[in-house]
């Protein structure tokens, strides 16, 4: 059995896919504006869950939109309470006012 994590951006889907083996696992949806990238969505299977993946693609998708240089809006509940708990990324986050 190959239990190899991967994390890569799928720009024709709009997420980010994180695979266990073969496995889609979860993913990060996303939708990128001129001013930058727009985190809506981010689900790990049940089947997949308490294995600290959701952390993991979290770290990934903004450690990436900032390596990118893209401007980051947490619309997604999982990506902002990341983001409230891990300092580091202030300077690359436009929080949503509504």
């Amino acid at each position: 059995m190959n239990d190899t994590i991967t994390i890569e951006r799928n720009d024709a889907t709009r997420r980010y896919e994180l695979t266990v083996g073969d496995e889609l696992a979860g993913f990060a949806e996303f939708r990128t504006t001129p001013d930058g990238i727009v985190f809506t969505h981010t689900v790990v299977r049940p089947d997949f869950g308490g294995q600290g993946l959701g952390t993991r693609l979290a770290k990934f998708v903004l450690d990436d939109a900032v390596a990118r240089g893209e401007r980051i809006v947490p619309r997604c509940p999982f990506i902002a309470a990341y983001l409230r708990e891990h300092p580091g990324y202030e300077a690359s986050v436009d929080w949503p006012t509504a």
